[in-house]
């Protein structure tokens, strides 16, 4: 693994999280052991607190933040996902700010850029409103920041300072719009 875990949530937030995704649309929880394993796996620690949620709470849920299909499970991609190869939640992730990489001409996915941005250094969250998918990076010096990803470009959730997990679930449970 390229990261040592971080500290275990407060209680505070797992019972916020509980809370804000109902039991009868949780997916099982998949334990340390194989939330562990996921990682060995992939060469990848992933951040809190959507580590212990995995591992404690729910691997996904039919009900959540992501607009289409709630919140996958670990390492589930939305039917949506344009696959373009496999996934490496462990390789670097290779942008570090915003980034819009549509132009006059289009956009072409085997730019290694854009290539990587969808591959490389996350996780999906879910999907919204089909081509645009939420992240959490797993790598980089934006690890534990929520991201959305289009065909256009890609850049962080709007909030000030950046949404991790936690944050960017606080948004959909208070039903305000992600960009209000």
């Amino acid at each position: 693994m390229t990261e040592t875990r971080g500290q275990r949530p407060g209680e505070a937030t797992l019972d916020f999280l509980r809370s804000a995704f109902p039991p009868e649309w949780r997916e099982p929880a998949l334990g340390h052991e194989a939330v562990a394993a996921w990682e060995q796996e992939n060469r990848v620690t992933l951040p809190e607190p959507y580590r212990t949620f995995v591992a404690e709470v729910a691997n996904g849920s039919g009900l959540g933040p992501a607009g289409d299909g709630g919140l996958q499970p670990l390492g589930w991609l939305p039917d949506t996902w344009p696959y373009l190869g496999p996934r490496q939640p462990g390789e670097p992730f290779p942008l570090e700010a915003a980034c819009s990489w549509e132009d006059e001409e289009g956009v072409d996915p085997e730019a290694p850029r854009i290539d990587a941005a969808f591959h490389k250094g996350s996780i999906v969250l879910g999907a919204e409103d089909g081509p645009s998918f939420w992240l959490l990076l797993t790598t980089g010096p934006h690890r534990g920041e929520v991201w959305m990803i289009a065909e256009v470009g890609a850049g962080p959730a709007p909030g000030e300072p950046a949404w991790g997990f936690e944050e960017w679930v606080q948004r959909w449970h208070t039903g305000y719009g992600w960009w209000d």
